[in-house]
C-alpha cells in the first residue's frame, strides 16, 4: 500500500466515522412517530423532510437506461442509453461504470438522489416481459455489469437500489406469484449477481420485489434480507420497497423492509407507530430502519453535520457521445458472411434501407424504465447524413404494429388541465399521446381535487394521405375530436388484463377513422372526464391518444421494398419488436417478429443477396431466414444515438463490440424454459441451475446463436494459456487488417464430477485490444466461488476439488484453448 493510499483510507475510515456519528445524533432526537413516518414514502417520489434534525428530503427516480425525475414529461428530458441487454451485450464493467457516471450526473441535475436501478434478475426464460431490462442469464456476467454500474452511480455520489430482490424473473402475476425455487438453485443462480454487487461494489440501497419466495413475500423475507442480504453479505444500505409491494406492518418491518413506497398511505406511518405500542413490533426493528435511511441520506449529503460520501462529483460526461459510443460497443454482429460488414461506402455504391423501425426506431423498452430524450436519432437519420448524397433509399416494407400506438410522430400535443368552469388551471408539454401523472406528477397548478377535464390537444401533420385510425387507452369517459369535429364520445371499461397497471392503463381500441392529407395539418384533441378520486391510497391518471397511419396492402409494401432492395447494392433490413411485445407488465406468448417482418426480409434476400438485416428488439426473437442473408447485427433498444451508432458500425468506423449476454435459440420450442404462468399461484423453477447455455449443453442442443457469440472486423489468434487456481492467462494476436477489440470468455469444466454442476460455466471474461498484427496478454482472475457449491444439507459453501478443464474461448460453443488444473 501507497502512502496515498494508506491517507486515503484514514480519511475514509474518519469519514464513515462522522456519518455514523451523525446518523445516531439524528436518530436519538426523535420520536416515534416521526421515526414510523420517516420510512413511508412522502409522495411517488420522495420520502419526508426533517429540518429539525437537519434532513433533507430523499428523492427518488425510475432508472434504469436514463434517469426520469419526479415527472413523466418531456419538459425536462433526460438522456436515453441503450438497454441493460446492449450493456451486458459490451461485456465490460469499466464501460457500464462510465455509464453509471453519466447517470449520476443526470440524476444531481434533476435533484435525484437515489436510483432505482440496475435491474440484475436473470434471463430465466427468453419469453419474461422485462428481459429487455436484465443484463444477462449468466451470475457471472451480470454481477460483473452490475457491479460497475453501482460504482459508477455511486462515483457521482447518487445511490442505486439493485433490484428486484429477488426471482422477479417474469412478470405473469408479478404481484402475488410464489416462486418456488430450490436452496442451491437460489444461492448458485438467483442470489449470485445481488451478492457479487454487495460485496463488490457496496450499494447504498437495494429495492425488494412484489413477487414471493418458497411461500414469503420479499417485502417480509427475513432469512433472505436479514440474515442473507445483511447478516451474510455485510450490506449496510437502505432496503426500499417495489412501489405498492408492502402489505404488512409487521411482517414488512420485522423481514427488514426500511421503506414502504410511494406514499402518502404505506402500511408504515401511524400504522406502524401504532403497531410498536401495541407491543407488536420492538421499537427497536424502527430504530434500526430509520438508521439505514439516515445512513443513506448522509451518504448522498442530505443529512446535516455529515460529511457526503462525494464531495466533489467526477468530469463531466458528454451524454449523447457516451449513448453513440455505447450504443455501438453493445451492438452484436452474429452473422457475416463474406464479409458483409462493413458497408463499401465508396463511390457509386447505394444502400436501400427498409423497415419500418428505420424510420420509427424504437430506442428503450416499455414501462418504468420509460425517459424522454431530447432528440432521438433513427437509422434513416443516421445513414442519411453518413452516406453521400443520393446513396440511400427508403421504402417501408412492413410495419411490425398491425394497432394503434400512443401518437407519436407529425404530432405537438400539450395537456390542459381544467376545473369545473373550464377555467385553465395547469397544462403542459407531451412527448407522446400518453398521459401517466402518478401522485403529485402533475402539472404546475393542476390538483385531484380541483381538476374536472384532462385535454390533451395540438395538430398533426399526417406523413401519408389515406385513412387515419385515432383511439384511446384508459378507464373511463372520452371525447375525441379530429379537425373539430367530434368523431367519439364514450366511456372504456375495465377488461381482462392480469397485471393491474396493465389493467389500469386499459387495452388500446379504435374509436374512428378520418381521411387525412400528406402535409396538411389537422387539430386533434382527447378530452378525458376525471373521476373522483379521494377513496384511493394512490391517485393517478392514465390514458393516452391513439393512432395508426392509413393501412396499406401488405403485399404491396413488401413489392416495394423489393424493388429498392433490388435497384441497390446492399439492402439493409431493420426489423423490431413493439412496446405490446416487449414491456414491463406481461411476458411474451412467443419470439416472432410482429407482423409481416419475416416475410419481408425473406423477399428482400431473395431480391438481394448482399442483405444486411438490423434486429431493434431487447430480448431474443426467433430468425428463421438467418441463414438466407448476408449479415445480421443486434442492436438491442440502442437508446436516442441509436441511428448514429449504427452508421458507424455499419460503415466501418466503430467495430460491433459486442458479445452475446444471453443464448438466442432458433426457436421457441429449442428455449430450455418457457414455464412463466404460475399455476394456482406457483411457478416451480423445476430446471433447476438449467437455464440458458447451461440447459442446451445438457441437453445436446445447439442454439441459433450461442453465449458469448459475436463477430467483430478483425481475426485473433488464441495463442497460450496458462492455468492456476486463482488466474488464467491468455496470449492473443489481433491477424486481421483492423484494430480490434476481443473478449477472452473462461469457463471451467469439471471433469468426473459429482456434485450435480452443469457441464460447464462462465468463471470469468477479459476484454483485449491491439492493431493489426500485435500481441496482447490478459489476465483473468477466477474467483474461489467459481469452484463452489451451496450445500443444501450443511446449508454453506463447499469446494470442490478435482480435475477441471478450463477453457478459453470466443463463445460458450467456440473454445480456442484448454488447460488442466487440479484442486
Amino acid at each position: 500500500m501507497t502512502d496515498a493510499d494508506q491517507v486515503h483510507d484514514e480519511d475514509q475510515d474518519r469519514d464513515d466515522r462522522a456519518r455514523e456519528d451523525a446518523v445516531e445524533a439524528a436518530l436519538g432526537k426523535l420520536d416515534l412517530d416521526t421515526k414510523a413516518r420517516l420510512l413511508a414514502g412522502r409522495d411517488m417520489w420522495s420520502l419526508p423532510a426533517l429540518p429539525g434534525i437537519g434532513l433533507g428530503s430523499l428523492v427518488m427516480s425510475d432508472g434504469p437506461i436514463g434517469v426520469r425525475g419526479v415527472r413523466w414529461t418531456a419538459d425536462d428530458p433526460s438522456i436515453a442509453l441503450p438497454s441493460p441487454t446492449a450493456l451486458a451485450a459490451a461485456w465490460d464493467p469499466a464501460l457500464a461504470r462510465r455509464a453509471g457516471r453519466l447517470l449520476a450526473q443526470e440524476a444531481r441535475r434533476k435533484g435525484v438522489h437515489v436510483l432505482l436501478a440496475p435491474t440484475v434478475n436473470l434471463h430465466r426464460s427468453p419469453l419474461g416481459g422485462r428481459h429487455f431490462e436484465c443484463y444477462s442469464e449468466d451470475p457471472c456476467l451480470t454481477g460483473a455489469i452490475g457491479t460497475g454500474y453501482v460504482r459508477g452511480v455511486q462515483d457521482g455520489g447518487v445511490a442505486t437500489t439493485v433490484k428486484h430482490f429477488v426471482g422477479n424473473d417474469a412478470e405473469t402475476e408479478r404481484f402475488t406469484v410464489d416462486n418456488v425455487i430450490a436452496e442451491r438453485t437460489l444461492r448458485e443462480l438467483y442470489l449470485a449477481p445481488f451478492e457479487a454487487i454487495v460485496t463488490g461494489a457496496r450499494p447504498w440501497g437495494v429495492m425488494t420485489a412484489y413477487n414471493r419466495v418458497n411461500g414469503t413475500t420479499m417485502t417480509e423475507h427475513r432469512h433472505l434480507v436479514n440474515e442473507v442480504l445483511r447478516g451474510e453479505w455485510g450490506f449496510d444500505g437502505c432496503n426500499v420497497s417495489d412501489w405498492m409491494a408492502a402489505r404488512s406492518t409487521t411482517g414488512g418491518i420485522l423481514g427488514g423492509l426500511d421503506v414502504a413506497m410511494p406514499g402518502p398511505q404505506t402500511v408504515y406511518g401511524p400504522a406502524l407507530a401504532e403497531a410498536v405500542r401495541a407491543g407488536e413490533v420492538p421499537e427497536s426493528a424502527v430504530d434500526g430502519a430509520v438508521r439505514n435511511v439516515l445512513r443513506l441520506a448522509a451518504r448522498v449529503g442530505l443529512l446535516e453535520g455529515a460529511p457526503a460520501v462525494v464531495a466533489e462529483p467526477p468530469a463531466p460526461v458528454d451524454g449523447q457521445a457516451l449513448a453513440r459510443e455505447l450504443a455501438a460497443r453493445g451492438c452484436v454482429l452474429v452473422r457475416n458472411d463474406a464479409g458483409a460488414l462493413p458497408l463499401d461506402a465508396g463511390p457509386g455504391r447505394t444502400v436501400a434501407l427498409i423497415g419500418a423501425a428505420a424510420r420509427d426506431a424504437r430506442v428503450l423498452g416499455g414501462g418504468s424504465a420509460t425517459v424522454f430524450p431530447e432528440r432521438v436519432v433513427s437509422p434513416l437519420e443516421g445513414l442519411a447524413a453518413a452516406l453521400p448524397e443520393g446513396a440511400l433509399t427508403y421504402a417501408v416494407g412492413a410495419d411490425p404494429s398491425g394497432e394503434l400506438v400512443p401518437a407519436g410522430q407529425g404530432f405537438d400535443l400539450r395537456a390542459v388541465c381544467r376545473d369545473a368552469s373550464g377555467a385553465v388551471i395547469g397544462e403542459g408539454s407531451l412527448p407522446s399521446g400518453q398521459v401517466q401523472w402518478i401522485g403529485d406528477d402533475l402539472p404546475a397548478g393542476a390538483a385531484y381535487e380541483t381538476m374536472a377535464t384532462i385535454e390533451v390537444t395540438g395538430t398533426y401533420v399526417p406523413r401519408e394521405s389515406g385513412e387515419h385510425a385515432f383511439g384511446t387507452r384508459g378507464l373511463g369517459a372520452f371525447t375525441l375530436a379530429v379537425g373539430g369535429r367530434t368523431l367519439w364520445e364514450g366511456v372504456q371499461e375495465t377488461g381482462d388484463e392480469a397485471d393491474p397497471f396493465e389493467a389500469f392503463f386499459g387495452a388500446p381500441s379504435e374509436r374512428a377513422r378520418t381521411v387525412l392529407t400528406e402535409g396538411e395539418p389537422v387539430g386533434v384533441s382527447l378530452t378525458y372526464r376525471v373521476p373522483d378520486m379521494s377513496a384511493l391510497p394512490l391517485r393517478a391518471v392514465m390514458f393516452s391518444l391513439l393512432h395508426l397511419g392509413p393501412r396499406r396492402d401488405a403485399d404491396e409494401l413488401i413489392a416495394e421494398a423489393v424493388g429498392a432492395a433490388r435497384a441497390a447494392d446492399t439492402a439493409v433490413v431493420v426489423v423490431a419488436t413493439t412496446e405490446r411485445v416487449e414491456s414491463e407488465g406481461f411476458d411474451r406468448r412467443d419470439l416472432a417478429l410482429p407482423g409481416r417482418q419475416d416475410d419481408l426480409v425473406r423477399a428482400v434476400a431473395a431480391a438481394n443477396p448482399n442483405t444486411v438485416v438490423v434486429v431493434n428488439a431487447g430480448s431474443p426473437v426467433e430468425l428463421s431466414w438467418r441463414e438466407d442473408v448476408a449479415a445480421v447485427l443486434l442492436t438491442w433498444f440502442p437508446g436516442q444515438e441509436g441511428g448514429a451508432a449504427l452508421a458507424d458500425v455499419l460503415l466501418g468506423k466503430a467495430e460491433p463490440g459486442g458479445r452475446l449476454p444471453t443464448t438466442w435459440p432458433a426457436s421457441l420450442a429449442d428455449a430450455p424454459v418457457t414455464e412463466v404462468v404460475p399455476a394456482d399461484g406457483r411457478l416451480e423453477y423445476r430446471e433447476g441451475l438449467f437455464i440458458g447455455y447451461r440447459a442446451y449443453e445438457a441437453r445436446g442442443v445447439a442454439p441459433a446463436y450461442p453465449f458469448g457469440h459475436g463477430l467483430g472486423y478483425t481475426d485473433w489468434a488464441y495463442e497460450s494459456l496458462e492455468a492456476g487456481p486463482d488466474t488464467v492467462r491468455v496470449r492473443l494476436t489481433n491477424t486481421g487488417s483492423r484494430p480490434g477489440r476481443e473478449v477472452v470468455q473462461v469457463y471451467l469444466a469439471p471433469v468426473a464430477d459429482r456434485a450435480g454442476r452443469p457441464a460447464s460455466w462462465l468463471a470469468g471474461f477479459a476484454g483485449a485490444e491491439a492493431g493489426p498484427g500485435e500481441s496482447v496478454e490478459v489476465e483473468i482472475a477466477l474467483p474461489a466461488r467459481a469452484f463452489e457449491v451451496w450445500d443444501e444439507e450443511e446449508r454453506g459453501w463447499r469446494r470442490i476439488g478435482g480435475t477441471y478443464e478450463v477453457r478459453a474461448s470466443r463463445s460458450h460453443a467456440d473454445t480456442r484453448l484448454t488447460a488442466t488444473l487440479d484442486l
